[in-house]
């Protein structure tokens, strides 16, 4: 590993954690920022190209929660776990990072976050976002009915 892909490594993780604590507060529009203008989130609930159509593809799950019968979520909190991020190029990079959100309630969800990051001047944005998912909570406040 070069020193340039160390720090390119901490870079994307910078915006890996925007993605997430901006979501989990949800304040979208910090959130979209982690993508390019024309960056694509590709979810299990849609697929969302552009930070505009991000934050109106999200903001009707955050909505939900916010207004949930139960009391909400209380908190939300992705957690980041393994991550294997694979150079391309001096400027471009494959992730793989595992996730899990817990809420108040437990565990509620868990997945990989499958990535395509692009350096634009010394930032790290993302091109693409899938989100897959491998085991939902049956009482999610995310993903359930």
């Amino acid at each position: 590993m070069t020193p340039e892909q160390a720090t390119a490594r901490e870079a994307i993780r910078h915006t890996m954690s925007i993605y997430n604590t901006e979501g989990d507060r949800g304040r979208l529009e910090g959130l979209a920022s982690a993508f390019f203008e024309d960056g694509v989130l590709d979810t299990p609930s849609g697929t969302y190209q552009g930070r505009a159509a991000i934050v109106e593809g999200l903001s009707g799950g955050v909505a939900k929660r916010a207004s949930d019968p139960k009391g909400g979520v209380g908190f939300v909190r992705h957690n980041l776990t393994t991550s294997r991020i694979e150079f391309d190029s001096d400027a471009e990079a494959k992730c793989w990072t595992y996730f899990i959100v817990y809420t108040r309630f437990g565990p509620d969800h868990m997945g990989t976050y499958i990535d395509h990051f692009r350096k634009t001047g010394e930032r790290w944005l993302i091109a693409n976002r899938r989100v897959k998912l491998h085991w939902n909570n049956p009482e999610s406040t995310f993903h359930g009915d």
